[in-house]
């Protein structure tokens, strides 16, 4: 039977899965590469291509020697990464510097320059963003990359997707111009629609800053969905890798968009994508535009839906910066976390440790912890930093379904949901609906998807996810847990936007913690 291999590029290693198209996964295998941070300057976070390019090697090789399966076997390739991870090239496609990556957040101040004029400009494209351009996304970060490096301007020639530049090295392609993109990236990250003719007018682009003279033609090229063949696999890099050449390799997209597709997303399904951030993916036939939610793109998730993108900033890094601060690791800290009850700890704690990604798209936030007492552990704040993060994304889905996207199923994807049982029952009892759990690891099936579809093994994705999709573990929720924790998102709406929106109504603040200690103390409470 055909056999593709499924690469997805995570935050710090690859993994390399190869599927049987009747058999289903023979193997995985993952390779790290480092990040690069700076001790004083949190928002800096960077990644080297070629790094990332011999993991890829790597990990290839291992999956093949692992499973036994031959070189000529593996009829297609296919690929997804994290993003807005920005690389500048030059004209012969060779890096200027390292990825900006999606959690490199310099870029603060260009992304509300480029908001302000938008608006000032009634740029339609702004409306699709949800009305603010992020400081993740891609002209926020090569504008900060052009105003911080005028030794390598003369040598810029463009900028890529990580997706995108993976995908044309394997290719071989080394003329910037010839280079397929993402539809998937840079409809999501870069404003680009067919609407409006692709990107942002160079007008535009030109006022923002004069450094984006000529930009646009540079950014050009041909936009694809990843039902499209990018090219075939090049001599070089099949012998790297230990693959034939030739086969196809299909238009990359973005890890949580396929991983999606890989957790069986249909239309009407929310997919909550949680590892050290949350994307949450949903699409719908319709074109519904949402404020505050990152993006809508025709064809970024499935060629024949709009993909709708939202998300938290932080999530596990959440976790597991609680568990740093406590001298131990995330495994340790959870160990009894299955005997809490809802709100028993008496703390409300915000997710924004990274800022907030939606819906207030505001870097500048910070995480909060509200209810401390003397006798509180770090046990206590990683449970509630559990609640906050189900808190969190209920505030997202609820603005999701008040412009009329549905919300009939939901889905916990990503790594943290297959080996954390109380994270996913928190978050059925906060949404008051099951929570669907793929029963297995769904990372990069996605990408053995597309890659299925690629080689021509199957029809179409519904096809293929039909016979490749793992079944669901279902968590129901509790109805005396939801019933309180209604009563704390009540409390923590109200937080949320009092804090994090200017000129909201102070006066909430001060029911706050006096609630949160009568709740506790509700859970507390023994039995008569």
């Amino acid at each position: 039977m055909p056999i593709v291999a499924g690469v997805d590029f995570g935050t710090l290693s690859v993994r390399v899965t190869l599927l049987d198209s009747q058999r289903g996964r023979l193997g995985t295998a993952s390779a790290g590469y480092p990040l690069h941070r700076h001790k004083d300057d949190p928002d800096f976070a960077t990644q080297s291509h070629d790094d990332q390019m011999q993991a890829l090697v790597q990990a290839t090789r291992e999956v093949l020697a692992q499973t036994g399966v031959a070189a000529d076997d593996v009829v297609a390739l296919a690929l997804d990464t994290t993003g807005s991870s920005v690389i500048p090239v030059d004209a012969q496609m060779q890096p200027l510097d390292e990825y900006l990556l999606w959690c490199d957040h310099r870029a603060h101040k260009e992304a509300q320059q480029i908001t302000e004029l938008a608006h000032a400009e009634h740029l339609e494209a702004i409306e699709w963003c949800g009305g603010v351009y992020s400081h993740e996304w891609g002209f926020a970060k090569l504008l900060y990359w052009l105003r911080h490096n005028p030794e390598k301007r003369s040598r810029f020639a463009s900028a890529f997707e990580h997706c995108d530049m993976v995908a044309a090295t394997l290719i071989g392609i080394t003329d910037p111009a010839l280079a397929p993109r993402s539809v998937c990236a840079m409809g999501h990250k870069w404003m680009w629609n067919p609407r409006w003719g692709g990107l942002p007018p160079q007008e535009f682009l030109s006022k923002l800053d004069p450094l984006f003279d000529g930009v646009r033609a540079r950014l050009e090229g041909n936009y694809r969905t990843s039902d499209a063949v990018a090219g075939p696999l090049s001599e070089y890099w099949a012998s790297q890798m230990g693959l034939r050449a030739g086969i196809p390799i299909p238009v990359g997209a973005f890890d949580a968009h396929w991983d999606a597709i890989g957790a069986g997303c249909r239309e009407g399904d929310v997919v909550n994508v949680v590892g050290t951030s949350t994307c949450i993916i949903a699409m719908s036939r319709e074109t519904r535009l949402v404020p505050g939610v990152c993006g809508v793109v025709p064809g970024s998730v499935h060629p024949a839906y709009s993909g709708i993108e939202a998300g938290l900033s932080a999530t596990g890094d959440i976790f597991e910066a609680i568990a740093r601060r406590a001298g131990t690791d995330v495994r340790t800290l959870s160990q009894g976390l299955e005997e809490y009850k809802a709100g028993q700890t008496g703390l409300l704690r915000l997710s924004w440790d990274n800022g907030d990604r939606t819906v207030l798209v505001n870097p500048e936030l910070g995480g909060i912890t509200l209810g401390w007492n003397l006798i509180h552990t770090a046990k206590d704040e990683l449970f509630a930093a559990i609640e906050g993060t189900a808190f969190h994304t209920r505030i997202i889905l609820e603005r999701m379904a008040e412009y009329s996207i549905p919300v009939n199923r939901v889905i916990n994807a990503g790594g943290i949901p297959q080996n954390n049982a109380v994270l996913n029952q928190v978050y059925a009892d906060v949404l008051g609906k099951p929570v669907l759990v793929p029963n297995g690891v769904p990372t990069s099936l996605g990408s053995g998807i597309f890659a299925l579809v690629a080689a021509g093994v199957f029809a179409s994705i519904e096809e293929a996810q039909e016979k490749m999709c793992l079944p669901f573990k279902v968590y129901e929720p509790e109805p005396g847990a939801t019933a309180r924790y209604n009563e704390l998102f009540r409390l923590y709406r109200g937080v949320y936007f009092a804090f994090g929106q200017r000129g909201s109504a102070s006066d909430v603040l001060a029911d706050v913690l006096p609630e949160l200690r009568k709740i506790a103390a509700q859970v507390r409470k023994p039995k008569e």
